[in-house]
């Protein structure tokens, strides 16, 4: 017993460092994540753009009798003591808080300290329609992303497309508006954030309806189905269930209307590709 009781001390003690070890990488791993988190948050918050009807809050360290919660008027300004009303819309609020900083300097206080956050969003709209649950118009609420917006209006309708088209104007007077395509299958399907985009003020979104093709004969389930892109013969049976035992599937054929002439592929490859408004006839074997 005398000789074992070291050897258990020593495990002992060897565990509960390693389990302190593990324990201290894992908060330091969260500290870091939230640091990175906060850093985030604080970037945003910097880089919005303030805008009429907004409400501000201003704080001048170490003068509490300066601190102001104000509305930003139609004509783009704040009222603050001491200095009185202030052009402040379109500026990030580390802009606002610059301005201030330097007005507040100008012989009414030495070295002032400011800070600026937007206590309400009311500036930036933005109209999402189309094949969304619920079509509106939205207030961005800071950096808004398409992805937040679009669960803002309670996601995608069953027939929606795989495309989002945003319209947004262009910032120089003249020019024609900006277009921009995001293809949805790629940012919800498979979690490519790099397609999401900052929406801003104005923007319209469309998200329209998904085109369909058609699949009937020899297949177990024959029906409409949702088009996407890169849709073959093949892929078409499969979401129609399958082929069934009678189907004769050398015998393929696809009917097409061509600007509203009707064109038919007979004997279809099963790597042949499908079109939206296709009706992939699977015919019965002979034999």
């Amino acid at each position: 017993m005398t000789h074992r009781q070291p050897h258990r001390l020593f495990y002992s003690q060897t565990y509960s460092i390693l389990y302190l070890t593990v324990t201290m990488r894992k908060y330091f791993s969260l500290l870091l994540i939230f640091a990175f988190l906060l850093s985030v948050g604080t970037v945003f918050a910097q880089d919005y753009l303030v805008g009429d009807e907004d409400i501000l809050k201003v704080t001048v360290y170490d003068h509490p009798d300066l601190t102001t919660v104000a509305r930003i008027s139609g004509e783009g300004e704040i009222v603050l003591p001491l200095i009185g009303g202030v052009k402040v819309s379109g500026l990030t609020t580390s802009q606002v808080a610059q301005k201030l900083t330097e007005l507040l300097a100008d012989g009414y206080i030495v070295d002032p300290h400011v800070s600026v956050f937007v206590e309400e969003f009311k500036s930036r709209k933005t109209l999402i329609m189309g094949q969304v649950n619920r079509p509106g118009v939205y207030v961005l609420s800071g950096n808004t992303t398409f992805l937040e917006l679009l669960s803002k209006a309670g996601g995608l309708t069953k027939d929606s497309g795989d495309k989002a088209i945003i319209k947004r104007k262009s910032v120089s007077p003249g020019n024609p508006e900006i277009i921009i395509t995001l293809d949805l299958k790629k940012l919800l399907e498979e979690g490519d954030m790099s397609s999401d985009v900052l929406l801003m003020d104005n923007d319209n979104v469309y998200i329209g309806k998904g085109g369909v093709f058609y699949v009937t004969g020899e297949v177990r389930k024959p029906d409409a189905y949702k088009y996407e892109e890169g849709m073959t013969v093949i892929k078409a049976a499969t979401m129609a269930g399958g082929f069934t035992d009678k189907a004769a599937s050398g015998r393929i054929k696809i009917i097409r209307k061509i600007q509203g002439k009707e064109k038919i592929i007979e004997k279809a490859d099963i790597d042949e590709p499908v079109l939206q408004g296709d009706i992939v006839v699977v015919p019965e074997s002979f034999w």
